[in-house]
């Protein structure tokens, strides 16, 4: 089968499409046609091993899995002979965080995995990206306990997890404040965002508006400039923590009566992600959440969406195409 490996950390260049060994499922597995993956600033950061706290996870030297991608859509091709859940044919979607592997054809998962079956009214493309973004969102919402008539500021609105989290936060009854761009305004509105917050006219932490949730996507605005306008029990989410923001989010969690949340949704476990899916895929089908796309790429030329994702201004989420003789 068709894959695109790495060998070794380093910029888009070091990503080669090259023929390796089809995967065989094991008695408790499912054999995937993938038909859709997608690249986003996780994967971008493992083929560089940057920042460094990542290779932990990756690798410490070279990469432990030559095939990246975390995210699929596609249709099952085989089963092992013990598997109840699925069968051949069913249309799914669903990750392999933080193992990877999807970059590429075929891929094997447990019957038990983070796998569900597709929502029937998305497209693979969509359906990839739902285990990106939206996944992630819901982890981070749950944990900050998000409730009704909360004030919830999304810092980073308009990117794949930005895009599914004003969603969510609609959905579970919060008022949402979206930061973003000036061409990304109307995107985000249309989202459902109560208010709108051109980060290139406006600094929101120096409004006098206090919110029960500040997400900072991608640690633009810290934890010591965000602490104004945060509500006295309020809580800052982060999921690009830096080192010297971890030792001050660490001593303020302990401290003062604002919480801190941070960390890595791809180490939830496969289990809790399978009923996120299936929860996610009921919000779909309903019309209450749905995948915001950006430029399409095929798996050939998988560098240069890699070069597209590193320039940051990506509009929801990025998919990558699979070919099988033509079918997509």
């Amino acid at each position: 089968m068709k894959a695109v490996v790495y060998t070794k950390y380093g910029p888009p260049d070091v990503l080669e499409l090259k023929e390796v060994e089809k995967p065989t499922p094991k008695d408790n597995e499912v054999l995937i046609r993938i038909y859709a993956t997608v690249v986003g600033p996780a994967e971008c950061a493992a083929r560089r091993g940057d920042p460094f706290m990542i290779r932990f996870i990756t690798g410490l030297i070279r990469p432990k899995n030559p095939i990246l991608g975390s995210e699929l859509a596609g249709e099952i091709e085989s089963v092992g002979k013990d598997v109840k859940r699925f069968k051949e044919g069913d249309q799914v979607f669903g990750s392999t965080a933080p193992s990877g592997g999807t970059y590429a054809e075929y891929k094997c998962l447990p019957e038990e995995g983070a796998l569900a079956i597709k929502p029937a009214n998305m497209t693979y493309g969509e359906a990839a990206a739902v285990c990106d973004g939206a996944i992630t969102a819901l982890y981070f919402l749950r944990k900050g306990n998000i409730q009704s008539g909360q004030k919830v500021l999304i810092n980073g609105a308009s990117g794949a997890i930005g895009t599914a989290a004003i969603q969510l936060a609609k959905y579970f009854g919060a008022e949402v404040t979206g930061v973003c761009s000036t061409t990304n305004l109307e995107l985000v509105k249309s989202l459902g965002a109560d208010k709108v917050i051109d980060y290139t006219k406006e600094n929101f932490t120096k409004s006098g508006q206090t919110y029960d949730i500040i997400w900072d996507m991608f640690g633009k605005s810290s934890l010591s400039r965000c602490k104004r306008s945060l509500k006295q029990r309020g809580i800052y989410i982060t999921t690009a923590p830096t080192p010297a923001s971890l030792l001050q989010m660490l001593w303020t969690s302990k401290i003062g009566s604002k919480k801190v949340i941070w960390g890595p949704s791809a180490l939830l476990p496969a289990s809790e992600k399978a009923k996120d899916l299936i929860f996610l895929k009921e919000l779909i089908e309903a019309g209450k959440l749905k995948s915001v796309m950006d430029k399409g790429y095929p798996l050939e030329q998988i560098a240069e969406a890699h070069r597209y994702v590193e320039k940051g201004h990506k509009k929801g989420n990025l998919v990558i195409t699979v070919e099988h003789n033509n079918k997509i």
